[in-house]
């Protein structure tokens, strides 16, 4: 692997981390792998704590790609939970109001969904890292402030409903960059003459990367710390004398 060059590693994250705590890991193993104190490691777009699925974490000049990996379509498996709201949309904070949800049938959710497909305006949740006057969203909104967040354009390239089992019900979405699931869970149940919010959240892909090709995080880190290593000719040059005791420290001298 040649960290320095750049990979673009996708890891299954797991429920109730951050996208840093997985960075954070990842930037870790590598630093340590490398002998280095600093290293750039960065992701291409933030998935919730509460979500699991594709993240994609690049590594050293490969970071340039970023831009052009987030703007890839998303697809996420999501299932609401109709008959009450939430702050956040999601289960991150408690339950602020219930609603009637017995009224609602898999044809009249069948129905709705044509509205929220195509371009769409949305306005994300309060508790989001979108910026107001400098400062995240969710710290406004955990802080009890007033939050006025503007609608943003989008697009939800595919709906559809893939199971049925009220109160819940479970949608595969695929959407453009921007998109936050939670609110339109939010929207789905007004739209539907409820409440409703987010129970769970998987996003199964990115662009062309799968969540059944990414590694879990422990694969990650033992394929970061167990694969032969590979250097830029400019970077082993600047580096010779260190980089080959390091290298013969580790057993992999030969490599270069």
């Amino acid at each position: 692997m040649d960290f320095i060059t750049g990979e673009i590693l996708g890891i299954d994250k797991p429920l109730g981390w951050t996208s840093f705590d997985a960075v954070k890991r990842v930037r870790g193993a590598i630093q340590r792998r490398l002998h280095l104190k600093k290293f750039k490691v960065g992701h291409a777009g933030t998935l919730d704590p509460l979500a699991t699925g594709v993240l994609i974490v690049c590594t050293g000049r490969a970071t340039r790609k970023i831009d052009e990996l987030q703007n890839g379509d998303k697809e996420y498996v999501a299932t609401l939970k109709f008959g009450a709201t939430t702050p956040s949309f999601d289960l991150e904070t408690e339950i602020d109001n219930t609603y009637p949800w017995e009224h609602i049938s898999r044809s009249s959710v069948e129905d709705v969904l044509p509205d929220f497909t195509g371009k769409i305006m949305q306005v994300p949740p309060v508790f989001s890292a979108v910026k107001v006057g400098g400062k995240r969203a969710y710290n406004l909104a955990r802080k009890g402030k007033d939050v006025d967040l503007k609608a943003k354009p989008l697009e939800i390239k595919e709906m559809e409903l893939v199971d049925f089992n009220l109160p819940e019900v479970t949608l595969r979405i695929v959407c453009s960059k921007g998109t936050y699931i939670r609110a339109l869970a939010r929207d789905l149940g007004v739209a539907l003459g409820s409440g409703a919010h987010l129970v769970g959240l998987r996003r199964t892909r990115v662009g062309g990367i799968t969540a059944d090709k990414c590694l879990k995080i422990d694969e990650a880190i033992e394929k970061i710390n167990t694969s032969p290593l590979t250097y830029p000719d400019e970077w082993k040059n600047e580096n010779k004398n260190e980089l080959t005791q390091d290298l013969n420290a580790d057993g992999i001298g030969n490599n270069l």
